[in-house]
């Protein structure tokens, strides 16, 4: 008889694998639970960077828009505060905090694309990589647990064989003792034991089978597969730890590739603020406000204890006025005409009072007659700058007349290259048509011309400024004995009898301050017997000009005149129409032929102009 193992000792071989299974199973739950984590704490320092780069951004983005807030604006007056050396320097401290967030747009930009961009790619391919190791893990525990499977049901399969064959064999025994059974029966039930036995040692072969195939499995998978694929996950987890670890050196190489262009910026602003000079500032300040105007003279003595003779200085009656503004001091009579368009009013009774009395009377009086000058019009100030002190003004005409060449430079130039288009148009008709440019030509042409007569006018205010200023030990005089002043008579003499606000211009009250209006009064008598100036000249109008104020006359561009009085040094030449016309116009709109033997003879204009 056969006999078999006990199922017991096989079911005890084959029962250590499945804790093993479940043991293994349980390692690659806490492997992916820990890649993840790797994962989750890469992904968290990738956001950490983006921030980062973001803050780097807003930063630089700021500094610029605040290096713009205080650069100076084009064609403004904080541009020309920045000739200044201290200006200057905040200039370069403006334009240096502009290359240093250039720096910070650097580090962000270096951050982006080294560190932001390089880890989230990694991050796919990580998360690619650990899906496919832990993929083939599960792959391979499938594998041995179907390996296990198949050998249970081959060992119950086994042992169910044992057991019928068990039983056969029992039932064999009994018939085979049994007297009463027939010989039939007990070989039917020797045969049906003999088979059961059969089936058992088949399934004994099979179950042998398949517990050494599941063992080789078993052998394969923990000591192979397992293994190689533990070790791939290791690897890959060392990867991703060494990837931050560079990471976070390349963090902190990009800051420390812009420290040296940053230090250099810092450099440039300590560059900049070393060249303040606090001399060279002061000595620009007094250029651009010097007005060249010289110091008032000494106060005379006023002698009371002579009523008709005392004479009163020009700077004693500005203190008495006590508002700065100067006046003209009187003496004895005098034939010579001292103001221009004074009213006539001949009264005996005027005649008869003193002379004192009638000088306080015109003290006391409202001015009449104003200080005339070439305005522009629409324009806020005058065209020759003439409310400006002598040096201010002599700057100002001085820049216009360098704006103005460079404009006809300009113009040139456009000009040269039109007529270079032209030659080659007349050389290559097809290329274009040499006519089509000869109206831009005129044009250009006439714009010249036009600018070239504006440089001659202010070259001409300019001439006569630079004339000025020189300091002179005598004033010239227009006024006779009667009006002794230091300066040049009120009328023409306006804008250097006038004080300069600050700024450097003039307030209204004192533009008001240096008119001389006279009303009618007893000095008028003193010049009634006065015969006309003679004609001293004649004068050829240049620009038309529109005498609107009193004392002043209109005239004529090309309009032929008599000169009677020449240019002080106050800027206005006084010309006679006829005997009835007479008046003042400004000398930069007139061209003057002076005639030293000319005498009062009025000969006809249209003589003199041929």
């Amino acid at each position: 008889m056969v006999s078999l193992p006990h199922p017991s000792v096989l079911h005890g071989a084959v029962s250590a694998p499945c804790l093993c299974c479940r043991k293994g199973k349980d390692q690659f739950d806490n492997l992916e639970k820990h890649t993840q984590w790797g994962i989750d704490v890469l992904e968290k320092y990738i956001k950490f960077v983006k921030e980062r780069t973001e803050i780097e951004l807003s930063y630089a983005k700021q500094l610029r828009n605040l290096s713009k807030k205080y650069q100076p604006k084009k064609n403004s007056k904080e541009e020309e505060e920045y000739r200044y050396t201290s200006t200057r320097a905040f200039l370069a401290t403006l334009n240096e905090m502009n290359d240093y967030a250039g720096q910070h747009e650097v580090i962000s930009e270096n951050m982006t694309s080294l560190i932001t961009g390089e880890l989230t790619r990694y991050v796919q391919e990580l998360k690619q990589e650990r899906k496919s190791h832990f993929h083939d893990g599960r792959k391979a525990q499938q594998h041995i647990e179907t390996c296990w499977k198949q050998l249970e049901a081959s060992k119950r399969r086994f042992e169910r064989d044992c057991k019928e064959a068990d039983r056969a064999q029992q039932y064999f025994e009994k018939m085979d003792a049994d007297i009463n059974v027939t010989k039939a029966d007990v070989e039917k039930a020797r045969q049906q034991a003999q088979l059961r036995h059969q089936m058992a040692e088949d399934s004994k072969a099979e179950y042998s089978s398949t517990l050494q195939k599941f063992n080789s499995e078993q052998h394969e998978h923990y000591y192979t597969h397992i293994p190689n694929i533990f070790q791939k996950i290791q690897e890959m987890e060392e990867r991703r730890i060494v990837r931050i670890g560079e990471s976070m050196k390349t963090f902190a190489e990009v800051d420390r590739q812009v420290i040296p262009i940053i230090g250099k910026c810092l450099d440039e602003i300590t560059k900049a603020a070393e060249s303040v000079d606090h001399k060279n500032d002061s000595q620009m300040v007094i250029e651009a406000f010097k007005s060249g105007f010289e110091p008032p003279g000494d106060v005379d003595f006023e002698d009371f204890t002579q009523p008709m003779k005392r004479t009163v200085s020009e700077s004693s009656l500005s203190n008495s006025r006590g508002d700065g503004k100067s006046e003209p001091k009187f003496g004895s009579k005098s034939k010579g005409k001292l103001w221009p368009f004074i009213k006539k009013n001949k009264s005996p009774k005027q005649q008869k009072e003193p002379l004192s009395h009638r000088f306080n009377e015109f003290m006391t009086s409202k001015p009449k007659i104003h200080c005339f000058r070439s305005l522009k019009r629409g324009g806020a100030g005058p065209e020759d700058f003439s409310n400006l002190p002598p040096e201010q003004r002599r700057k100002k005409l001085q820049q216009k007349v360098d704006e103005l060449n460079r404009d006809i430079q300009k113009e040139m130039d456009s000009r040269d290259a039109l007529t270079k288009m032209k030659d080659v148009y007349i050389k290559n008709p097809q290329m274009g048509d040499a006519a089509s440019v000869d109206h831009r030509l005129a044009e250009l042409g006439q714009n010249i011309e036009k600018l070239r007569l504006e440089v001659q006018k202010f070259e001409g205010w300019l001439a006569e400024v630079e004339g000025r200023l020189p300091a002179r030990t005598e004033q010239p005089r227009r006024q006779s004995g009667v009006y002794e002043a230091q300066n040049p008579s009120g009328v023409n003499s306006c804008a250097q009898d006038r004080e300069s606000s600050p700024d450097g211009s003039y307030t209204e009250e004192q533009s008001q301050e240096t008119e001389m209006k006279v009303p009618a009064t007893d000095f008028d008598d003193e010049f009634d017997d006065e015969e006309p100036l003679p004609t001293i000249g004649t004068c050829k109008a240049l620009y038309t000009f529109e005498g609107q104020n009193e004392g002043t006359i209109s005239v004529a561009e090309g309009e032929m005149l008599y000169v009677i009085e020449e240019d002080k040094g106050d800027g206005w030449t006084r010309i006679r129409r006829n005997e009835d016309e007479e008046g003042y116009v400004p000398t930069s709109y007139v061209e003057v032929y002076l005639d030293k033997n000319a005498k009062d003879v009025h000969k006809p204009l249209q003589k003199i102009s041929e």
